[in-house]
């Protein structure tokens, strides 16, 4: 009890003080002052006891303000948290609000790697803050060391006064590398969960030895009760705003379906009505430029351009051509690596033609319309040209049976000849060509085509294109149906040819010579080349069924013939004394009672009416041949025709 005035007051300094706020000093320094005033013992016992109380007080004022300043903070977070953040602002947010409100140096949230969240698996630093250099975002945390292990197995807040001496740790050196190059010292690790979900780990470290007090505990707890709420908002907020996207661009894809729909209804309706309007091509290649937004055109089956619209497209003659064969070949639209578009406009396997397209700048082609404008092409086609087709299955039927039908039925085939307008009175050549590499389709699609721009006639038999075709020189014939065929299917075509002739009757003969020089050059091993019986030389003489040795005598020795006819010369017999001879111009003067040089000269002749390739082995030995059938042509010549005359300089049909 106080029982001087002097007591009462220094009591009442004590309150002042508190009222003040003044610091512990100040309540030192009145303890003090009474002390050196000599106050006596019992004096100085109860003024250090009011002094200690009022520090308490003091104290305890200061705790409540700490704490309310702390729950005031731990509001303002929660009000924080609330709003739209994203996953990585928010964590900046929760990281910063933590080391402010324990006024420590860092703070840092690991998460689970996600290859790895089970217990003791590996984890991440998925944001920090107040960090120097050695600890940053992304930095690999192992699970099974350190606070981690701890708080995550635990569940509960871990903490250490100071971590490298801290013996209940497990360390690790790659943590405890990061602890020194920070200079950490203190570590509090709180656990983030939401209901049962283990989200993470949050992290408080201080550069001093610190021991965290029961109250900064339950407030990091908080907060990472608040925190673990806000990510997982956070989190599914996101995953609702991915499947609204995914929501939104499938609407955007079904509405754009729809109205591309909408739009493909609308055009087909267009070339609907097209049709029933009687539109022809030309309309038709208009109305599909302005709806693909394309330069389009439609070709015929002899690659004749029937109706352009737009620009002319770009490709080279030849690749559209080969485009075509494979768009007809595999029955679907074919994209050239220039953006252009090809599609078949087909009837079954009757090849009606091609549509080309050429999208102006980027605009994407609709294949659908593409296919839909080139079945009405088809129609279109059919339309015009169902006479056409049917005349041309007639026609080639026609042409099996002049290959099949016997001699008899002659009357009969001339009869069907006339009513198909077809001409066997004027020269024409059978070419036969046997496609390799499993391109028969596509070879007798381009049959198809050619012989219709040809006028002529096909046929297949056993693997064997057949063509019959008006002309006066097989082996021309041959050559440009092997340049059509080779390109097109990618490897060397072999084909052989027979003719000309005239009538129905030599039609057969005339294909089976053709096979049968087709047959010799396979012997031969000549693949990919082509030749007639003419071309074949004595072979061709051979094989062929007319014997047609005058052509072969022009052929090989004409031009000789026809100087001595005319010069009264003798190169015929120089040229059998040359041979005779075995090539000796020496020899062969003595046997012609001449003077070498004399041979020499008419030699030199020679060369100039033979080429200078006269004396190589293959014309060397055509050349004998042809002086033996002509010697023995004149001598089988009945005595009263006279002299032989020389043959003809062109070759007559047989």
């Amino acid at each position: 009890m106080i029982s001087r005035p002097e007591t009462a007051a220094e009591v009442v300094a004590v309150l002042e003080l508190l009222a003040q706020e003044a610091p512990p000093s100040a309540f030192d320094a009145l303890v003090h002052e009474a002390r050196t005033a000599g106050a006596p013992a019992e004096h100085l016992a109860q003024l250090s006891r009011a002094r200690d109380l009022g520090l308490r007080v003091q104290a305890l004022f200061q705790h409540r303000e700490q704490r309310e300043a702390g729950l005031n903070a731990l509001v303002e977070t929660a009000r924080d948290l609330t709003l739209p953040y994203t996953l990585h602002a928010l964590l900046k947010v929760i990281t910063r609000r933590a080391r402010l409100l324990l006024h420590v140096d860092m703070s840092y949230i690991s998460f689970p790697a996600e290859t790895d969240g089970d217990p003791g698996g590996d984890f991440y630093v998925h944001t920090a803050d107040g960090q120097t250099t050695a600890l940053t975002e992304g930095m690999p945390v192992p699970g099974a060391s350190g606070l981690t292990s701890d708080v995550q197995g635990g569940s509960a807040p871990f903490w250490s006064p100071d971590y490298l001496s801290d013996e209940r740790i497990a360390h690790s050196e790659l943590i405890d590398g990061v602890v020194r190059a920070e200079g950490l010292r203190a570590v509090l690790a709180v656990p983030l969960r939401h209901a049962d979900s283990f989200l993470g780990v949050l992290y408080c470290a201080d550069r001093k030895v610190r021991h965290f007090t029961p109250d900064e505990i339950a407030l990091m707890t908080s907060l990472a009760d608040l925190a673990a709420v806000a990510i997982e908002k956070s989190r599914t907020l996101n995953t609702v705003q991915a499947e609204i996207a995914e929501l939104e661009l499938a609407v955007s894809a079904a509405k754009s379906g729809l109205a591309e729909a909408l739009r493909g209804q609308d055009a087909q309706a267009r070339l609907t009505g097209l049709l029933l309007e009687g539109g022809d091509l030309h309309a038709l290649a208009q109305l599909a430029g302005e709806e693909l937004e394309a330069a389009v055109l439609v070709v015929g089956p002899d690659g004749a351009t029937l109706a352009p619209a737009g620009e002319r497209p770009g490709p080279e003659p030849e690749v559209l051509a080969r485009a075509a064969l494979d768009a007809h070949h595999h029955h679907r639209p074919a994209r050239l690596p220039d953006g252009t578009w090809v599609a078949p406009v087909a009837a079954g396997a009757e090849d009606l033609g091609t549509l080309v397209v050429r999208p102006s700048g980027t605009a994407e082609v609709d294949q659908r319309l593409l296919e839909q404008t080139a079945r009405t092409a088809a129609v279109m086609q059919l339309m015009l040209r169902s006479t056409t087709i049917a005349e041309s299955q007639i026609r080639d039927a026609f042409f099996d049976d002049l290959l099949t039908v016997p001699h008899g039925q002659t009357e009969q085939l001339q009869e069907r000849a006339r009513r198909l307008s077809i001409d066997l009175g004027r020269p024409h050549v059978v070419v036969v060509a046997r496609p390799e590499g499993g391109a028969q389709g596509r070879a007798l699609i381009w049959a198809s085509s050619y012989t219709y721009r040809m006028g002529g006639l096909r046929s297949i038999r056993d693997g064997v294109i057949s063509l019959l075709l008006p002309g006066e020189d097989a082996g021309a014939a041959a050559k440009a149906v092997s340049d059509a065929l080779t390109p097109l299917l990618d490897h060397p075509v072999t084909v052989g040819a027979a003719g000309p002739f005239t009538g129905l009757e030599p039609v057969r003969p005339a294909f089976q010579e053709a096979m049968r020089c087709l047959d010799a050059l396979a012997a031969l091993d000549c693949h990919g080349t082509t030749a007639s019986a003419r071309d074949l030389g004595f072979l061709g003489v051979l094989l062929g069924d007319v014997r047609d040795v005058s052509g072969f005598i022009e052929d090989a020795i004409g031009p000789v013939l026809a100087y001595d006819a005319q010069r009264f010369t003798q190169l015929v017999q120089t040229l059998e004394a040359y041979f005779d001879a075995g090539g000796s111009p020496t020899y062969a003067a003595e046997v012609l009672h001449v003077h070498p040089n004399t041979v020499s000269r008419r030699l030199e002749r020679i060369t100039e009416l033979l080429g200078p390739d006269w004396q190589k082995p293959a014309q060397t030995l055509e050349i004998q041949l042809a002086l033996r059938l002509q010697r023995v042509r004149g001598a089988l010549r009945p005595y009263d025709d006279g002299p032989a005359a020389p043959p003809p300089v062109h070759r007559p049909l047989p």
